[in-house]
């Protein structure tokens, strides 16, 4: 178990290109960025009535997209969906849906959940082992997992979701990254049985992650609780179009979840040419854990090309798909670039 005493403080995340450009001065631009995990596909943007920017959101139009919300994400029925700007707004009122308590979460993971569970007043450990969770007033997991695509099976997060249940506790798993996963683990449709919160991301199958868009899909009594939390007009005019248009559009996701499959074991065949392990993830990006991690991210960093690191392992890797021809051109030649280097560099004795 490790207590994490100063989880408030603020997190480094990828996507930054400020930061990128300041750790890398001399690379070429403009970055290719596949630090974060989102879609590089985005679902077509469209023109927006002039109302969606010059009226206040109307209440219809919620109700409207928390009903197409629960029919894709397979909720009871759109009582059971709080609506959000992202789910980054929703996590510490999650977290503060129980009282400050003994806070565990299923690590290593995303980070923000020990952050907000910290600033909920909870006392933050992560745990490695999944039956630790248990102990837990507020039980914390993200399935598929961030960075390394690990699933939790649904039968076992029903049995824990149950104990916890049973004494006063809370179940919260992040799904962000469940609309390239596996949905016969998802557990949205069991969220009426109380003592469950899943969060479902919009930002990143859709490959629109500015539009700030989330879902909190409980009981509910909890979904009415986080709505009045939020209070009117959380969800912003163009967001709200967004979200009913694509997430009403069964065919494009089906054909987008096809497209990302095939791209994904593209990029595995590309790292297995130049010897980079996949050692897990989702169609969205896979997770390297090998030794020679940090020079890999060294040198594709020095060629334009941005993954995700961890200070805190640096062995681990998480890289995202590229976005078009002369992006996946660039991994590869900066790729090739590294294993080069790698193959000329002179061997200490015994090796």
């Amino acid at each position: 178990m490790k207590l994490l005493s100063g989880a408030i403080a603020a997190v480094d995340h990828g996507g930054s290109l400020g930061r990128a450009s300041a750790l890398f001065p001399h690379a070429p631009q403009p970055f290719v960025d596949l630090s974060t995990g989102i879609n590089p596909h985005s679902y077509p943007l469209f023109e927006l009535p002039a109302t969606a920017l010059t009226r206040l959101p109307e209440a219809g139009q919620l109700r409207e997209l928390a009903e197409i919300a629960a029919a894709a994400y397979g909720a009871p029925s759109a009582a059971h969906v709080a609506a959000a700007p992202g789910t980054q707004i929703l996590l510490p009122r999650v977290a503060s849906l129980r009282r400050p308590g003994r806070a565990l979460v299923l690590g290593p993971t995303y980070a923000e959940h020990a952050r907000a569970a910290a600033i909920a007043g909870h006392a933050v450990a992560e745990v490695s082992d999944f039956d630790a969770l248990a102990e837990a007033d507020l039980a914390v997991l993200v399935n598929p997992n961030n960075p390394d695509g690990r699933v939790i099976d649904k039968w076992r997060l029903l049995e824990l979701a149950a104990r916890l249940h049973a004494r006063g506790g809370l179940l919260v798993v992040d799904e962000a990254f469940m609309d390239v996963g596996p949905s016969e683990h998802s557990l949205a449709g069991d969220v009426g049985e109380g003592g469950i919160v899943v969060l479902r991301s919009f930002g990143k199958f859709f490959g629109l992650a500015g539009v700030r868009l989330g879902f909190a899909l409980t009981d509910p009594l909890t979904a009415e609780r986080l709505d009045a939390q939020l209070g009117p007009w959380a969800v912003a005019g163009p967001a709200l179009e967004y979200g009913i248009r694509a997430l009403s559009d069964a065919a494009w996701q089906a054909t987008m979840r096809q497209r990302l499959a095939e791209e994904a074991a593209r990029l595995d065949v590309l790292l297995g040419r130049f010897d980079v392990p996949v050692a897990g993830g989702t169609s969205l990006f896979r997770y390297l854990s090998f030794a020679e991690a940090q020079s890999l991210f060294s040198a594709l960093g020095e060629q334009g090309v941005l993954v995700r690191h961890f200070a805190e392992r640096p062995q681990a890797l998480r890289i995202g798909l590229p976005g078009s021809e002369p992006e996946w051109q660039r991994l590869e030649s900066a790729l090739a670039a590294w294993a080069a280097r790698r193959k000329d560099a002179p061997k200490e004795i015994g090796q």
